[in-house]
């Protein structure tokens, strides 16, 4: 007997990815339960996303931790509290320590607004237009120590259009995301089923 794998999400901002997701799951196109929301933003709208749809939802606020370990065994914490099984990275802007990688190895995702590994880190989707490459794109891979240095799960190419304005390109960026990423966690799922041992 096979259970349904429980995610928590992780988001610092408006949490489009967390909405993606959340649908996917309800039109039937992502098996998977939802187990918990953490952010380490006040702020973040995504806790508002998680509140109207019945999701528990985390606040950890890195100013109530003294050290970034402190943060690390905290978020280890809630993890286990909520029985997580994945951990999707959903616009989280935290680097997650080595102790929170290791307990989760292979079973943390994210999702980067470029082909990998060309353009790591922030202001991907910005730096790929300034550059003026003619293609772009989106990757969602596994995590590892480094800074979007992961195996690659899924990508897919966005062409940069001529004279393209910036926002534009970020629209069509976004809607790959929220495409791909419920498509690469399930894809990832379906391989690694989780045995109902609970």
């Amino acid at each position: 007997m096979l259970s349904q794998a429980r995610l928590a999400v992780l988001c610092s901002g408006f949490g489009s990815n967390l909405q993606a997701i959340i649908d996917a799951v309800r039109s039937g196109r992502l098996s998977v339960q939802i187990a918990s929301v953490i952010s380490d933003n006040p702020d973040a709208y995504a806790i508002t996303r998680a509140r109207q749809n019945n999701i528990s939802c985390v606040l950890l606020n890195p100013k109530e931790y003294s050290t970034r370990s402190a943060m690390d065994q905290a978020i280890l914490s809630e993890l286990g509290k909520y029985q997580a099984d994945w951990v999707i990275l959903a616009g989280f802007m935290r680097l997650l320590g080595p102790q929170v990688v290791a307990a989760y190895r292979n079973r943390i995702l994210n999702i980067h607004p470029a082909l990998l590994p060309s353009f790591p880190g922030t202001h991907a989707i910005k730096r790929a237009w300034e550059a003026k490459v003619p293609v772009t794109g989106v990757t969602v891979h596994f995590v590892d120590e480094g800074i979007d240095t992961g195996p690659i799960i899924l990508q897919e190419e966005v062409k940069i259009l001529d004279g393209e304005s910036l926002e534009n390109l970020e629209k069509r960026i976004h809607e790959v995301e929220h495409r791909l990423y419920p498509k690469a966690i399930q894809q990832v799922i379906d391989k690694n089923k989780i045995p109902n041992n609970k």
